[in-house]
């Protein structure tokens, strides 16, 4: 019996049609949905499609599938209705069987894939020697988000968190710094400042500028003295980075740092294969690649500058050079890229171009996992009062700080300091998390506190409440339900969150095929809402006997899966709120 019940369904279903209609068809084409119709608990459409395949008419083709299906163990009589929808309503006693497995289950009846991959995965990404601001925060959240989901299906997943750390800018700062004089006792603020500085500089002072264009090829050659400060930048950067991830709950670490300095040992050879396979031609003086299909405005080929007119490389190169690294020295199968959607066309060339090299190869995944933006609650792109970037520890810190003032609210407040913090913290972390991942990463979200905050609602603060009332039950009880305990679903609330959390690992597989996180959200609301019903409709602890402990059991496991869905989403569920 497969965890998935869709699945499992599927395969019988697909069973059915070989043996009723001699065709062969895919779990996938067997078309199993959750129904929301009263009295069924999955819908089958492929009599739809397969009527038309073998011209006969859907609803006997429905017939055949119904009378060759071999599902009694697991449904109770189908029903046909309408053209040739199948409705299948699972057995109470399977149903009630499957919540006693999984109780005893850890993955709680997720598999783990037979066809593990290997992924690398390219988010975050911040510039050094600026302090991240609220730009970053979709990238860390949807990256690290798909980690742990991708992980816990059993692939491998390889991070590269792509600084960046090389090129023009750092000539400009190390030269600026230079000028003012560098000292070990420099924050990353202050090197925000002096990034500005310099840039001004840049643009105003052709002296400045050369000089500048000078130190980045003595930082390019491997010069001493300019390494030395370069390295001082990174490290700084560095440890405001990992501030903001340990506060964030993301899991990049320095291993993870793969900036663009480390691919530009690679550039020449990269743009030396490109020349020898034919794909460049010279324009303006520069290398460029055209990979087929781009044009501009004007319909005229775009290029990919792959090295520039003077000889040295920009980022385009060194997203070749990426590819071509990942791919062949690291054999990665699936590269992923959460980076905003403005940068689609980009990597759509930079995918194309890499075909054409052989670097992407037909067994090579190769996604941009792009996201919208967040707007403030005027509409526009979220911005301080001043008009400038929202620096994203600040908004960090304001979130816990929010949560603090919703926790002091509630009449009932009794934690000591030490667990205030540690709550607070999950709470006003976990709801812009969520906030984020919530939404359909392709589309632009409204950041505003009051709704993110909300204890109802499709929001971590409730789901976080839901979790907690969970194991209030549980410790008023004074006792844990165990593994084999007895699962009874005599009401409908409680056959209603039963199918509910059935559903985990469909919601699980849903959200890693499309790089969809909102999808698992989806789900865990959808399950805290059965849980609340069921919760006004079945009274725990004044029940009795074997139902008292099925109703326990069922607490217990609706815990679970909040917790672990939670937590793959990269947010706390405390246990006490």
């Amino acid at each position: 019996m497969q965890a998935d019940v869709g699945l499992e369904l599927a395969a019988r279903v697909a069973a059915a049609v070989k043996s009723s209609l001699d065709l062969d068809i895919t779990a996938a084409e067997a078309l199993i949905r959750p129904s929301s119709r009263p009295g069924a608990d999955y819908q089958c459409n492929a009599a739809m499609g397969l009527g038309k395949r073998i011209g006969r008419q859907p609803r006997e083709v429905a017939t055949a599938i119904v009378e060759a299906l071999d599902a009694g163990d697991l449904v109770e009589q189908p029903d046909i209705a309408g053209p040739g929808f199948i409705n299948l309503t699972l057995r109470d006693s399977w149903l009630a069987g499957h919540m006693t497995d999984l109780l005893a289950d850890e993955r709680l009846g997720v598999p783990e894939t037979d066809a593990p991959r290997r992924i690398a995965i390219d988010y975050s990404s911040p510039n050094v020697a600026k302090e991240m601001h609220v730009g970053h925060l979709r990238s860390s959240i949807i990256g690290d988000a798909l980690v742990r989901l991708m992980r816990f299906q059993g692939h491998e997943v390889i991070p590269h968190n792509h600084l960046g750390d090389w090129g023009t800018p750092f000539g400009m700062l190390i030269e600026h710094l230079l000028d003012e004089g560098f000292g070990a006792d420099h924050t990353i603020s202050d090197l925000n400042g002096f990034y500005q500085e310099a840039r001004k500089k840049f643009d105003a002072d052709p002296d400045f500028a050369e000089r500048a264009r000078q130190r980045v090829v003595q930082l390019q050659s491997g010069d001493e003295k300019t390494l030395e400060l370069w390295h001082e930048l990174v490290e700084e950067s560095m440890r405001h980075f990992l501030k903001v991830y340990q506060l964030l709950g993301i899991g990049l670490t320095p291993e993870d740092n793969y900036g663009e300095s480390f691919y530009n040992p690679f550039l020449a050879d990269t743009v030396t294969e490109l020349e020898q396979k034919g794909l460049t031609r010279v324009s303006d003086g520069a290398l460029c690649v055209f990979p087929a299909g781009f044009t501009n405005r004007e319909g005229e080929p775009l290029p990919l500058i792959v090295r520039k007119s003077d000889g040295g490389y920009g980022y385009m190169s060194t997203d070749l050079a990426t590819v071509r690294y990942w791919t062949g020295e690291r054999g990665a199968t699936d590269l992923l890229y959460a980076v905003g959607t403005p940068q689609s066309q980009h990597f759509q060339m930079i995918f194309t171009a890499s075909r054409d090299a052989g670097w992407l190869g037909p067994d090579h995944r190769a996604v941009h996992v792009n996201f919208g933006s967040i707007l403030g609650e005027d509409g526009k792109m979220f911005r301080t009062r001043a008009g400038g970037s929202v620096k994203l520890i600040d908004l960090l810190n304001e979130a816990i700080e929010q949560a603090t003032k919703v926790l002091d609210a509630r009449e009932d407040n009794n934690f000591d300091a030490t667990e205030k913090t540690t709550v607070a913290r999950a709470v006003g972390i976990g709801a812009v998390k969520y906030a984020d991942l919530s939404n359909d990463r392709e589309k632009d979200y409204v950041f505003s506190w009051k709704k993110m905050l909300a204890t109802d609602g499709n929001t971590a603060t409730y789901l976080q409440y839901a979790n907690a009332r969970q194991l209030s039950i549980l410790r008023k009880a004074g006792q844990a339900p165990g593994p084999g305990t007895k699962v009874i679903l005599a009401e409908p609330a409680e056959r209603a969150l039963a199918i509910q959390l059935i559903q985990f690992p469909a919601a699980i597989q849903a959200a890693v095929d499309g790089y969809t996180p909102h999808k698992l959200c989806t789900y865990l609301f959808d399950t805290a809402t059965a849980f609340s019903k069921f919760y006004d409709e079945c009274p725990v602890l004044k029940s009795e006997g074997e139902t008292r402990q099925s109703r326990l059991a069922m607490c217990a496991l609706t815990s679970k899966v909040l917790t672990l869905g939670l937590s793959l989403l990269g947010i706390e569920a405390p246990a006490r709120l």
